[in-house]
């Protein structure tokens, strides 16, 4: 049985929840939980209320429903509170909740988000000994947490055995979440693979699927690749370009220096009423910078901001990097001390590209402070406070 002095912990008792509970227990509002616990449920905004209910519930005779418990487990789970999540499925168990493969499917859904896979790969050992068959949600949770864990091949090995054994029939969520592991260690054949794969399992790619591969072509510089993706995409599948598509490829367009080709793309994008947002911007400056065209750069976040799109710390570090890269500290320094003022705190990247513009300046002096200041601060350097 659950202990209430563990809900202090979690902050103070909600009225509302409270009051509503305390109808339970007076003269004529003595009603069942059981008949109205899915009420309260949907009535859950906070971490706080789905303890209390689930305490009132734990404490219910006979208890309520497995289908009860596991709605409640699902609100705490959405709002992210995985750790919790977890413990009332423990107590779930505890106090006799006979649970089924929805709640376990939730239970390795937070396991796998906390990284820790393993765990619940021992709660799909639970469903075996109680003969619960697992479903597409329990195996989609596992190879999502193997992917978060950059376990690829323990996730292809599963994605194999889930078809080989024809233990469940893959769908899109499965075969983008395998996608994006592939892609992201570079494995672009693979996923392409993939690709073809679902086509011939009658498994419609979505627009996740095609975003994922041409992000990963165009960040290997493959961009007569991901342009051949996108067509295929845009006039045989009739799927049509998001700001994502169109942010990737403009991106892969400006690292080769085709800026030309970028700036169509641009207007294109715009033409069809897709609207550039922060990354789209933060990938122009960042292009830009690594160019050496810093003044391009900043009329970008110009045009930015009059758009009503704010750049963030990732839009100003490319920036400040820029001007790291040129040599020309006094405006890098400025556009730092800046940051504060426009609500934005100084990353390790900020502080690492002045640290390694200052020394590749041979200004020791001014590189040390920023490295005490770093550190002051619990930032840890990504670069060496070493010489050319």
């Amino acid at each position: 049985m659950m202990n209430r002095t563990a809900f202090i912990k979690f902050g103070g008792t909600n009225s509302f929840l409270l009051h509503s509970l305390s109808s339970f227990q007076s003269g004529t509002h003595k009603a069942s939980l059981h008949s109205n616990v899915s009420f309260f449920i949907h009535k859950i905004t906070n971490l706080n209320d789905a303890l209390e209910l689930f305490d009132e519930m734990s404490h219910r005779q006979p208890l309520p429903s497995v289908v009860h418990f596991t709605q409640l487990l699902n609100a705490v789970t959405k709002m992210k509170h995985f750790s919790s999540s977890l413990h009332l499925f423990n107590q779930m168990c505890a106090i006799g909740v006979p649970v089924d493969k929805y709640s376990m499917s939730i239970a390795i859904k937070c396991c796998c988000q906390l990284y820790r896979t393993k765990d619940g790969f021992a709660v799909l050992g639970c469903c075996f000994r109680r003969s619960i068959a697992p479903n597409e949600f329990i195996y989609s949770a596992l190879l999502d947490g193997l992917v978060l864990e950059d376990k690829i091949l323990e996730a292809e090995m599963l994605f194999k055995k889930l078809v080989k054994q024809k233990l469940c029939e893959p769908n899109v969520v499965m075969y983008n979440t395998m996608i994006k592991g592939l892609c992201k260690f570079g494995n672009n054949v693979t996923a392409l693979a993939l690709l073809r794969l679902m086509e011939q399992k009658n498994c419609k790619p979505d627009i996740v699927t095609y975003n994922t591969i041409i992000d990963s072509l165009c960040k290997d510089k493959l961009i007569d690749d991901a342009f051949k993706l996108f067509k295929e995409m845009v006039s045989d599948k009739g799927i049509l370009p998001d700001v994502i598509t169109y942010t990737s490829l403009i991106c892969g367009l400006c690292k080769l220096g085709h800026w030309d080709e970028a700036s169509k793309l641009l207007k294109e994008m715009e033409d069809e009423n897709i609207s550039p947002n922060v990354q789209t911007f933060t990938a122009l400056v960042d292009a830009f910078c690594k160019e050496g065209k810093v003044k391009e750069a900043g009329a970008v976040i110009n045009i930015m901001i009059e758009r009503g799109e704010f750049p963030d710390i990732v839009t100003y570090n490319s920036l400040i990097d820029g001007y790291c890269l040129r040599g020309e500290m006094i405006k890098a320094k400025k556009l730092f001390d800046s940051l504060t003022l426009r609500g934005l705190i100084p990353d390790v990247v900020a502080y690492s590209s002045l640290l390694n513009g200052y020394c590749k300046n041979l200004n020791i002096e001014k590189a040390m402070q920023m490295f005490q200041e770093m550190t002051g601060k619990g930032l840890k350097p990504n670069v060496s406070l070493t010489t050319p």
